[in-house]
């Protein structure tokens, strides 16, 4: 009985403290569920789904948006935009499809200023009695039959206008017209010529700069030749042999004005032709002309861009120079600098309108693209802005 009871005060004095350490561990076990509870789960790396990654944005998408910054480039490229639908619409025969039909009288003035006081006189004189001359002319009394029958053999003939809104020509041709035409003409010489000749020198700067040797040391040669003469020469030298006419003037600006873009492009390209993404091509057996043109010429291509931009102004210049000289466009056909031409010997009659017409359309246009060509200039190049 003795040891019965012992043991029942053992079990009696340790109850309190298992009942103590029941309770700690369940405390225990609830702050535990409370922390997983508010602790994120996180799954296995290779059960996680990746975040999308922010979309790059392209070379051309940040050129754009450069470009849309600069409210004097946008101004400008809507003015181009204005001339290039004008364009189109002449081409199509919508616009000054008929410039070549006389609507008015000879020299007929703007409709802001008013009729000439030469014809108000004709007028007069037109519709005032005529004089009897037949006692001094024994024919006199014959001048009515004669008129008369004239009359029946004359072709019927509309009558002219005496002012047009912009005035006419030496021929009664409308100058608005005119000038329109004139511009199709020259804006389409000068970018056609802006095309071969970006072509020719983007072509040998390429071949100059990758390939050097004695293919760059033959086109070094040819372009010392060509530059050593001057352009104008140059120019008129072509023109004396190819003759007049649209193609003519194409093909003569063309060839003589790409060694400034080769001497561009040929710098660029020696460049780029050792840097770590073409020797990365060569390394995997891409070709010379592949990693010319598919490699580096995308990454030179804004210098070919503005370079192309700079000479359709420069070549829209040369050609109404050399339409001016008689050296430009065919007979049959208008530009700008025949329009100048004509303009010369009519100013000095007092006939202005003519000279206003061409000057306002080219001085718009010239203006226009030159200022594109700056914003374009800089949004293709951001050192320029501070960008990179």
């Amino acid at each position: 009985m003795t040891g019965q009871t012992r043991i029942d005060a053992d079990a009696a004095a340790l109850a309190p403290a298992a009942a103590t350490t029941s309770t700690q561990n369940r405390a225990e076990a609830e702050v535990m569920a409370d922390e997983a509870r508010s602790t994120p789960t996180v799954s296995p790396p290779s059960l996680q789904t990746p975040e999308a990654a922010p979309r790059s944005v392209s070379f051309g998408a940040m050129a754009w948006r450069r470009y849309r910054a600069d409210r004097v480039g946008m101004a400008a490229l809507v003015v181009v935009l204005g001339f290039v639908l004008l364009i189109a619409a002449a081409a199509s025969g919508l616009v000054a499809g008929d410039w070549q039909r006389e609507l008015a009288l000879s020299y007929a003035p703007p409709g802001f200023v008013g009729p000439a006081a030469a014809v108000q006189q004709a007028d007069a004189v037109k519709t005032g009695e005529l004089t009897d001359l037949s006692d001094v002319d024994p024919l006199a009394p014959r001048y009515a039959e004669w008129a008369e029958r004239a009359a029946k053999l004359q072709q019927a003939e509309p009558p002219r206008a005496s002012t047009l809104p912009w005035g006419a020509d030496r021929l009664g041709r409308d100058v608005w017209a005119k000038a329109v035409q004139g511009s199709k003409i020259s804006i389409l010489v000068g970018v056609l010529a802006a095309l071969v000749a970006t072509a020719i020198g983007t072509v040998l700067g390429a071949l100059a700069g990758f390939l050097g040797g004695k293919v760059g040391d033959a086109l070094e040669w040819l372009y010392n030749v060509f530059t050593s003469i001057p352009s104008i020469l140059l120019i008129f030298a072509f023109a004396a042999v190819s003759g007049r006419g649209v193609a003519s003037v194409v093909l003569i600006l063309g060839l003589t004005g790409w060694p400034g873009i080769y001497r561009l492009v040929r710098a660029e390209f020696m460049k780029h032709a050792r840097r770590d993404y073409v020797r990365a091509a060569e390394a995997l057996g891409a070709s010379s002309s592949a990693r010319m043109f598919r490699h580096i010429l995308p990454n030179v291509s804004h210098v070919v861009l503005v370079q192309l931009s700079i000479h359709v102004v420069g070549f829209i210049k040369s050609e109404v120079i050399l339409s001016y000289l008689g050296l430009g466009v065919s007979l049959d056909q208008v530009s700008w600098g025949t329009m100048l031409a004509e303009a010369q010997s009519e100013l000095i009659l007092g006939y202005w309108w003519q000279l206003a017409a061409a000057t306002l359309l080219m001085a718009s246009f010239v203006t226009a693209f030159s200022l594109m060509t700056d914003a374009l200039r800089d949004a293709l190049d951001p050192k320029l802005r501070g960008l990179e």
